[in-house]
């Protein structure tokens, strides 16, 4: 629908954008902070985290490409979340770039290498990453349809 002035009007925004904007900058804001402890204090962090001396050696070994990838998830993460609540179209395809940095942890953990055996009762989480990753995707890619992106 157009105005008289031949453009569109603004569409409103709905205060779910807010509610998941806020969710996504939270957990992804986590996972920033995790990857920047992990980088930084990583014996006392993986101790506070309670992590197990085989998870700690799982971890050590893991190939730098996997530290790129979980650096792009989460860093990506954050900036869709802060796309989304700007209304801005790039929220979905960092949104996306960041599920590709978590797809690539986790072809690592659960195909290349022994992650499942290693993670223990944790692996369940990274499956729960993945999905929150698809929602962020599936929510930026309805906001941006119904014209709340721009």
């Amino acid at each position: 629908m157009t105005d008289a002035m031949g453009s569109t009007p603004a569409t409103r925004t709905p205060w779910h954008l807010w509610v998941v904007g806020v969710l996504a900058a939270l957990w992804n804001g986590f996972g920033c902070f995790d990857y920047f402890m992990t980088q930084t204090q990583r014996e006392d962090w993986f101790a506070q985290m309670g992590m197990t001396a085989e998870q700690v050696v799982y971890f050590d070994a893991m190939p730098a490409w996997t530290h790129a990838a979980w650096a792009i998830g989460v860093w990506g993460g954050l900036l869709g979340a802060v796309l989304l609540l700007l209304r801005r179209k790039w929220a979905l395809p960092v949104f996306v770039v960041s599920f590709l940095g978590w797809a690539a942890g986790a072809v690592y953990a659960f195909v290349l290498s022994d992650g499942l055996e290693a993670m223990g009762s944790m692996w369940p989480m990274q499956v729960v990453i993945g999905g929150a990753c698809l929602f962020f995707i599936w929510y930026a890619l309805m906001m941006s349809r119904k014209g709340v992106l721009r």
